[in-house]
């Protein structure tokens, strides 16, 4: 495929060549194989091979790699993180969610509490949580901004927060 899907040009980027945060579900989507598949191609980070994987759907695949890369890396937060989109991905929200809590406990504070909240509110979102969802996007958003964070990872707080809103006031 050439260029990105139409339409898909203003969907928040997901930090990986290809791939972006469609609007609507909130998850990540390969939006133009080539550019993807290239990028896998040259990359020596397992953790981009497993997040491919992830967005594919594969977790049991990714969940294999996840365990080698863990053992060689075991404090890494990227990989600390894919742990529980596995998770996530294999329909076990509630652990997902238990996960990204305890790194979340682990840390709030830091420069990487943003992110956290952000997979957080991911998560509460496909749980069906809105409400939780919202207040974890708002939190993101709010350090995000507060961080002088890079504009792209603004935008895709400022995304999710606004969809989780509109979803809970529809449910209302």
């Amino acid at each position: 495929m050439q260029g990105d899907m139409v339409g898909t040009s203003d969907w928040p980027e997901a930090g990986f060549p290809g791939v972006r945060i469609n609007p609507v579900s909130l998850l990540p989507e390969i939006v133009n194989e080539e550019v993807c598949r290239a990028a896998l191609a040259v990359s020596t980070d397992p953790a981009d091979t497993i997040f491919v994987l992830l967005v594919e759907g594969h977790a049991a695949e990714a969940a294999e790699l996840l365990a080698e890369a863990r053992f060689k890396d075991p404090e890494s937060f990227r990989l600390r993180a894919f742990e529980a989109e596995v998770l996530r991905v294999s329909h076990r929200s509630d652990r997902a969610l238990e996960l990204f809590k305890q790194l979340l406990g682990e840390f709030q504070g830091t420069d990487r509490e943003a992110l956290v909240q952000q997979y957080l509110g991911k998560t509460h979102f496909a749980a069906g949580h809105a409400a939780a969802a919202v207040v974890a996007f708002s939190r993101a958003l709010d350090l995000r901004v507060s961080q002088s964070a890079d504009a792209a990872q603004i935008y895709s707080s400022t995304v999710a927060l606004q969809r989780a809103r509109d979803v809970l006031d529809l449910a209302c």
